[in-house]
């Protein structure tokens, strides 16, 4: 069993502004090289959290380790880490190289030394041919990367990251996402990602930390998270689910309490039928719409049961969704797939 000191340890970190609680007595640990998402909607407090790590902020109680040592009341600069933002915070009068090479330079590095760290920084991010360049002259998929290279060239203990991907278009952003784990591994230090993306946290993590009201919903690994969400704040937050209140739950699951479907668990057979297989429940209903997106079609179905609930379907069967409005349907789930939620 490893010794290790954690990453970052947090204990009972309590942030207030006013009568706002913005961070709730929060305890988590994140492990060295660890990349670690904090998720949730405006608000939740992962972006707090994120500034009191960073020393931006000054937490009202508890504390912050870094590696074993209390950082709670010390300034930015005496901790071992470094941040990204979302506006990347490049100075646009300086060269490329400038702006990457710019923290070892306040770190008294030499500067021939601090030249040739910041060209091996940029090639690590495929732009060792940019450093002549200024910010203006680059995209932002460029800018960004520029961002992260200056961020890692002065070797942090933790990387910080705010949303560092929310200002790009979608296809660069995915194109950024594989080009950031990739660039995590190669470095091997703790990456601490805030994000309100949810499909961005499930395709970078090795673990997740779900925010609401200032406190962790859900703490966990991407498959669990989605797989197992304990509630139905999680339920619905991250990715879509079939909420079933307990009145439905007993009406039509025979049970009980508060539970989760998600939509590809579902199957549609066209007509009425009784469910066919053990642990296979069946619920018949109408088609009320279908939205087409792209590799597959989201079908929502009226059951007679009195509850909407929407299914996936992969665009492999030919389906005519201009057919397909006002159809009966019986729409058929496993038992296992049913996740009972906390209330």
């Amino acid at each position: 069993m490893s010794t290790e000191a954690p990453a970052i340890r947090l204990s009972g970190l309590t942030k207030t502004f006013g009568a706002v609680n913005a961070v709730d007595g929060v305890d988590l640990d994140i492990a060295p090289g660890e990349f670690f998402s904090m998720l949730g909607p405006s608000g939740s407090g992962k972006t707090t959290v994120l500034r009191l790590i960073a020393g931006f902020e000054i937490p009202s109680a508890g504390t912050i380790e870094l590696f074993g040592h209390d950082v709670t009341g010390k300034a930015p600069f005496d901790r071992d880490v470094n941040t990204v933002f979302q506006d990347y915070a490049l100075f646009p009068h300086m060269s490329v190289l400038d702006n990457v090479a710019y923290g070892l330079r306040v770190r008294g590095v030499g500067k021939s030394e601090r030249r040739e760290r910041a060209r091996a920084a940029l090639e690590k991010v495929r732009l060792g041919s940019f450093g002549d360049r200024k910010p203006a002259q680059l995209s932002g998929g460029q800018r960004q990367r520029v961002a992260l290279a200056r961020a890692t060239v002065v070797e942090p203990k933790a990387l910080l990251l705010d949303e560092p991907l929310g200002a790009l278009d979608l296809k660069l952003r995915e194109q950024m996402q594989v080009e950031l784990k990739e660039l995590q591994r190669e470095l091997g230090i703790t990456f601490i990602f805030v994000t309100h993306d949810q499909e961005e946290a499930l395709t970078l993590s090795d673990r997740i930390a779900v925010f609401s009201e200032g406190k962790i919903e859900q703490l966990g690994t991407p498959s669990e998270i989605y797989e197992r969400p304990i509630s139905p704040f999680v339920a619905g937050f991250v990715g879509t689910s079939n909420i079933f209140d307990d009145a439905f739950s007993q009406r039509v699951l025979g049970r009980g309490g508060a539970h989760s479907l998600r939509p590809e668990k579902l199957s549609i057979a066209a007509g009425e039928r009784a469910a066919s297989a053990p642990g296979e429940h069946a619920a018949h209903g109408t088609i009320a719409e279908l939205v087409y997106v792209g590799n597959s079609t989201r079908i929502f179905i009226d059951l007679d049961a009195g509850k909407r609930v929407v299914a996936l379907e992969q665009n492999d069967s030919g389906r005519l969704a201009s057919e397909e409005r006002g159809s009966r349907v019986t729409v058929a789930w496993n038992e296992r797939d049913i996740i009972a939620l906390a209330s």
